[in-house]
């Protein structure tokens, strides 16, 4: 039976990439990342984990080995923040065109410059585009279960896509919470080995990443948004077999306090806890607001997404990345674009904070539902404000 244990949050995802039973593990430290890979490393220095532990010189062999280990039909893992991931960001494209199921953790931590090494989102939204499944983790136990879940999504054969599971730096990673560990035989039915449907082999051997001219580009970037748009469905079945197992329930979008809600506030991530400590403050004094928060970023829940915020006049989302020269952050355009063309709709209200780790506190989410009403009654028509700023 799965035992609770208070241990970092870090540690507790070596902890499933080690029931996992991965084959190849690519690793190269940046805080706030290191102590997972660190840990896996005692693992298989220990004998526990029966792993190739591969140290590299820089994150951008770190996520080429993870192909090259996958390539040949290895469960492959690695992890990174921020620059780390910068770093990578060539080789992301091609993890997803290649479709090698490699799984990673991103520690999401702010772009520098200035260096930064506190929390935003800026690193992963810059990979948005990349073919990527992404998901987000709330709290301790969700980074925990979404590892596990991850090596099963990207692994059945009608998907063949890496997966980003993503949680704060710092906030989430460093933090000692309640985690519920499985054991060995606890997980095995649901994660068997890695049964690969395409690998380099010697004895057939096959190019992969080969030269693509333009007769055949377009129709490979189409394969990979197929697969992409198609794997919300093995994501689905995925997260409902593991509720059947195990008892925790996962949707791509959740809901909280959404019932009679004019008003809903868009959250990603560990502040999503603490944005329902305000939703909870305002339902006490009967404002008729509510929360959404995205768990699956790519590919976006468009449905689900449109169906949680169904009858809200306001919506106020929160992005922890800025698209400079733009109309805000992704979160908030991709909000816009679903929205886009329906007949009902509500006002959208856009709202960037908590950059480079700056605190969100309880007062910061209802000073963010208190303009998003104001600027909804009055119908104001403006692009973005950021939240915080100093004015000397």
């Amino acid at each position: 039976m799965a035992k609770r244990v208070g241990m970092e949050v870090s540690i507790s995802i070596s902890e499933a990439v080690k029931l996992a039973n991965v084959d190849v593990i690519s690793a190269y430290p940046i805080t706030p990342q290191t102590h997972i890979v660190e840990h896996l490393s005692e693992f298989v220095s220990d004998g526990e984990l029966h792993s190739a532990f591969v140290p590299v010189e820089s994150e951008h062999s770190a996520m080429s080995a993870a192909l090259g280990a996958s390539a040949v039909g290895a469960r492959t893992f690695t992890a990174t923040s921020s620059q780390g991931l910068a770093l990578m960001h060539e080789i992301m494209y091609l993890a997803a065109s290649m479709r090698l199921p490699v799984v990673m953790s991103v520690v999401n931590r702010a772009l520098s410059s200035p260096i930064n090494i506190w929390n935003d989102l800026s690193d992963i939204m810059a990979e948005r585009d990349s073919g990527w499944i992404q998901v987000f983790a709330i709290n301790g136990q969700e980074a925990y279960d979404l590892t596990l879940q991850a090596f099963k999504i990207a692994e059945d054969p009608r998907v063949l896509l890496p997966v980003a599971v993503n949680l704060d730096g710092f906030i989430l990673s460093h933090v000692i919470e309640p985690i519920e560990l499985f054991e060995q035989k606890e997980v095995d039915p649901f994660l068997p080995p890695y049964q690969p449907v395409l690998r380099l082999d010697p004895e057939k051997p096959v190019s992969m990443g080969a030269f693509g001219s333009p007769e055949v580009f377009i129709e490979v970037k189409k394969q990979v948004e197929e697969a992409l748009i198609g794997s919300q469905k093995v994501v689905a079945e995925v997260w409902k077999d593991f509720g059947q197992r195990y008892g925790r329930v996962y949707k791509p979008v959740e809901s909280y306090q959404t019932k009679g809600a004019e008003t809903i506030l868009i959250t990603m991530g560990s502040i999503t806890e603490t944005a329902m400590m305000a939703i909870d403050a305002l339902r006490e004094k009967g404002r008729q607001v509510g929360l959404v928060h995205i768990r699956l970023w790519r590919p976006f829940p468009f449905k689900e997404f449109l169906q949680a915020i169904k009858g809200a006049k306001t919506v106020a989302v929160l992005d922890r990345a800025l698209s400079p020269g733009g109309v805000g952050g992704p979160v908030g355009l991709e909000v816009k674009s679903a929205l886009f063309g329906k007949e009902e709709r509500p006002y959208v209200a856009e709202f960037v904070a908590g950059l480079g780790g700056r605190d969100l506190t309880v007062e910061t989410f209802i000073e963010v539902l208190d303009k998003a009403e104001k600027y909804s009654q009055k119908q104001k028509d403006f692009q973005y404000e950021l939240i915080g700023v100093r004015e000397k």
